[in-house]
């Protein structure tokens, strides 16, 4: 059982250990720049691009205003084509259908297993360790997401889950676990990409063929048709889609989009801003249970679990509900220096990166140290707008969870920089206060001599000197400068406004 985010440190913590770590950075580097020179090169055939942008956030906001609507709509289509919905209001809710719905269509397997398609939904509710406690192995297909099972690892990127790792880890993670949970690997096997991938699609193949249940996420839901979309890059998911008798679909309420006219925008929006292609190798859309001139045609056994889990929450702040337009792209991520340097696991989440930072303290809530520390896990240089494909301003949301973390530690003992900010509004409201404080502070750099630079400040001021040198105080401030060269134009040393101006 993969190890999972809980206890995961304060993202400066974490981010300062995966700094240290050179391969790592190494790994994402060279990945991310490779991601962002391919989606450049893709969008940069698209003259409308922009257009593009503005069409798939209207959309996605027009579901967000009236997402209850749209929600019953997607449920009475779903029902109509066969399909069985359930509601689940949290991860517990949601990993008890699923949990329930498996043990009953497998009870009477020797090895009760399910097949799942790499799924953000799934993994942010548990459901792997929810299924692994009932007796059920669930096998990720998804070749980066098989990697971090089998190396009983964490998801490190949205698209790439297995991005911090080489080709030569990945060698060595398939040779030495994939005979532990079913066809060892070649070998032979070696780290060319051709080889890996054959070993896992050999891997993988005799769990898809024995399998009776898969379970999915969804991409996309259309109301207006009831229609779960999955796009994908290695056919797997197709495998998990039509294979099984039974399949379960666990889907976030905001994935919704109104129209089948609106997916054409987001099929132009999300391949070329997530894997840089005109379009996704492999496009999966079904709509409950269907059949083929009579015949069935894929699971007759269809349930989709509409999962909200602070999803609502999210939604009643007018400003945060913007992150609720995300599609999981991952091209904030690609383009976040932060991101670049210190990796996904830092964010302590299975959404890191931008979106995470802001995603993952309004879904999880800001009781925890992590959640407080992550609006503040960037630059605010903006590139996470520009490459987002719906338009999703994260700095503004970033700066808007900052205020709320410090509101909600006001009152009670102040932190140092809060006591520091105090101390300095005191001073600065009255022009008598700052005036001897200036006065303080040119005869402590009349003192200094011809330093320029504090290197180290006495405690408690060292936590802030520690990381960057402290300019030496002048020797003469503005006031006392004009008392000594104008001060018969002045009168006195208050400066050329006097006080209180």
């Amino acid at each position: 059982m993969s190890r999972t985010f809980v206890g995961m440190p304060t993202f400066p913590v974490a981010a300062r250990e995966a700094v240290a770590d050179t391969q790592l950075r190494r790994n994402l580097g060279h990945a991310t720049a490779t991601i962002r020179a391919r989606r450049t090169a893709a969008v940069g055939e698209v003259d409308d691009w922009e257009a593009l942008r503005v069409k798939g956030a209207q959309a996605k906001d027009r579901v967000l205003a009236d997402l209850d609507t749209y929600l019953l709509q997607l449920e009475a289509r779903l029902t109509e084509a066969g399909a069985t919905v359930h509601w689940a209001r949290d991860a517990a809710e949601a990993n008890a259908i699923v949990v329930a719905i498996a043990k009953d269509r497998i009870a009477d397997d020797p090895t009760p297993e399910v097949v799942k398609v790499k799924s953000m939904a799934t993994q942010e509710i548990g459901l792997n360790e929810a299924l692994e406690a009932a007796g059920i192995h669930a096998w990720e297909t998804d070749l980066a997401e098989l990697i971090v099972q089998l190396g009983d690892d964490l998801p490190s990127h949205i698209l790439v889950p297995a991005i911090h790792r080489n080709r030569a880890e990945v060698r060595e993670i398939f040779r030495r676990e994939m005979v532990t949970v079913g066809r060892p690997a070649p070998d032979d096997l070696t780290d060319e990409p051709a080889r890996l991938a054959e070993a896992a699609r050999l891997h993988l193949r005799e769990k898809f063929l024995r399998a009776k249940v898969a379970v999915s996420g969804a991409n996309f839901a259309v109301a207006e048709t009831g229609t779960l979309v999955v796009v994908e890059s290695e056919g797997n998911g197709r495998m998990c889609l039509t294979l099984p008798d039974t399949l379960i679909s666990v889907v976030g309420i905001e994935k919704l989009i109104p129209t089948w006219e609106d997916l054409a925008v987001f099929m132009e929006l999300l391949p070329r801003s997530s894997t840089g292609e005109r379009m996704n190798p492999y496009t999966s859309m079904w709509t409950g249970v269907t059949s083929t001139d009579g015949r069935p045609d894929g699971p007759q056994d269809v349930h989709v679990v509409l999962v909200d889990n602070g999803r609502t929450t999210v939604l009643a702040d007018v400003v945060g509900r913007h992150a609720l337009r995300c599609i999981r792209c991952s091209a904030c991520l690609n383009v976040c220096p932060v991101y670049e340097r210190v990796g996904g696991h830092a964010y302590g989440s299975v959404y890191p990166g931008p979106i995470g930072a802001v995603l993952g303290p309004q879904l999880r809530g800001r009781q925890g140290a992590l959640e407080q520390s992550l609006p503040y896990a960037s630059t605010l240089c903006g590139a996470c707008f520009d490459a987002c494909p719906v338009r999703i301003e994260i700095p503004e949301l970033l700066v808007h969870l900052r205020t709320k973390v410090v509101d909600d530690h006001r009152g009670g003992v102040p932190t140092p920089e809060a006591a520091a900010r105090k101390a300095g509004a005191f001073t600065f409201t009255k022009a008598s206060r700052l005036e001897k404080a200036q006065r303080a502070a040119t005869a402590a750099g009349r003192l200094l001599g011809r330093r320029t630079h504090l290197t180290r400040l006495p405690w408690p001021l060292s936590a802030w000197s520690e990381a960057r040198d402290a300019p030496a105080p002048p020797t003469e401030n503005f006031r006392q400068w004009w008392a000594r060269t104008r001060a018969g134009d002045a009168g006195d040393e208050r400066g050329p406004q006097g006080e209180g101006q």
